[in-house]
């Protein structure tokens, strides 16, 4: 048996088979910041990323990881490349090899030249400096469409340290600012990469609901800390059950775990607008004890509920947020336009905030600026991202602009 062969055989061999996990990229760079920029953009592109600070590290990866893919990076003082690309040859790995550095270095010419002639399955090379779209197009037919993952069982998730939160970006509709960030909840299977919260969420009803729930205050104060550290404050918003307020600790024990610091601003809490419908008794309790807390009630994904909002004696909610079932497409569909319009309307008749879900479009953008709409929030401005991006992004960009 060939050398090629006894491996494509061990990758048989691999938890679920080989068509049925998410591929896997091996990252060689020695650089720690260039690693991790590497493997929090290829794990966005649907890979299960590892990074390689050595030889030594590359050639454990190769017995025992078998990638599908391996990048190579190009650095001053970073790892010899024909030392790399040597192994490979080696190891008969039967990755793929993308190389990234300056088209023009003479280089990265010659490594492309050696791979050619070490038979290596070479990928068009990536020069630098590059977008996530540049990467995305090199990289995209080594991700193929696969069956959704099984459901995961959520107290699984909890025990194994799976569980962790990211964030997307609130746009000021007006000047372009970040105006906050959403928290949202990811799974990090071991094998199927990041899991979407439809695989593993369970229902208001199950007895790990409030488990997670409470992981998510954890959490997300943890991250407040790192973020305020990186970047400067920010105002959060996290995502709850309307059923976690209905006890009546609920607010005091999620006031105690407020950071200890002054340039925390409060909180922002998020909860679907038709549990708010069929129970606003406890919804407009909530948000009453909430707001003396400094912590905002925000009714998430309103579309046609918002009648039964209009017809509250009370109003005690900080913030509408406009449901991206009306919101895409409302630059063309006159129906979805008139319905966030008079959400709108209602909105600033109490001097609530509005934020419109799922813009990603300019021409939706624009829609949704020309009827009032405070914020935005959609793939237009950004995706959601891990907290060390997230920090990194709005470090970088005093003010967001739409995705080219």
């Amino acid at each position: 048996m060939t050398q090629k062969a006894s491996y494509d055989d061990k990758i048989a061999e691999t938890p679920f088979g080989k068509r049925r996990i998410k591929p896997r990229a091996c990252i060689v760079e020695s650089k720690h910041h260039v690693r991790s920029l590497l493997s929090e953009t290829l794990e966005e592109q649907g890979f299960i990323p590892h990074a390689c600070a050595t030889l030594d590290d590359l050639d454990a990866s190769l017995r025992s990881d078998f990638p599908d893919l391996v990048v190579i990076s190009f650095s001053m003082n970073g790892l010899p490349v024909p030392d790399i690309l040597n192994l490979l040859a080696v190891r008969a790995c039967a990755a793929t090899v993308l190389l990234i550095g300056p088209p023009d270095a003479p280089a990265v010419r010659a490594a492309r030249e050696l791979g050619e002639k070490l038979a290596l399955d070479l990928l068009p090379m990536l020069p630098t400096p590059f977008s996530d779209r540049d990467l995305h197009a090199r990289v995209a037919a080594l991700v193929p469409a696969e069956p959704p993952p099984p459901p995961v069982d959520v107290a699984e998730a909890l025990g194994a340290g799976w569980l962790e939160l990211w964030y997307q970006p609130k746009i000021d509709a007006r000047s372009l600012a970040l105006g906050g960030a959403e928290a949202l909840i990811r799974l990090r299977h071991p094998n199927w990469g990041i899991v979407p919260p439809a695989y593993f969420l369970p229902d208001e009803d199950d007895p790990n609901f409030r488990a997670l729930s409470h992981f998510v205050i954890g959490r997300v104060f943890q991250d407040w800390r790192y973020l305020v550290a990186k970047s400067g404050s920010i105002h959060i918003s996290i995502n709850l059950p309307l059923a976690f307020f209905a006890d009546a600790n609920a607010v005091d024990d999620l006031r105690l775990q407020f950071p200890d610091h002054p340039a925390f601003d409060g909180l922002t809490v998020e909860v679907d607008g038709s549990a708010v419908v069929r129970n606003l008794p406890l919804a407009v309790e909530a948000a009453q004890r909430l707001r003396y807390h400094n912590i905002g009630f925000s009714i998430d994904d309103v579309g046609t509920e918002w009648p039964a909002l209009a017809a509250l004696d009370e109003f005690p909610f900080a913030e509408i947020k406009l449901d991206r079932k009306f919101v895409d497409g409302s630059s063309s569909a006159r129906l979805k336009r008139s319905v966030c319009s008079q959400i709108v309307d209602l909105a600033k008749s109490h001097g609530v905030k509005t934020v419109a879900e799922g813009v990603e479009t300019r021409d939706d953008f624009l829609a949704m600026h020309g009827i009032g709409v405070d914020f935005i929030q959609g793939f237009l401005f950004g995706k959601p991202m891990t907290t060390r991006k997230f920090a990194r992004n709005s470090r970088q960009r005093p003010a967001f602009v739409p995705v080219a």
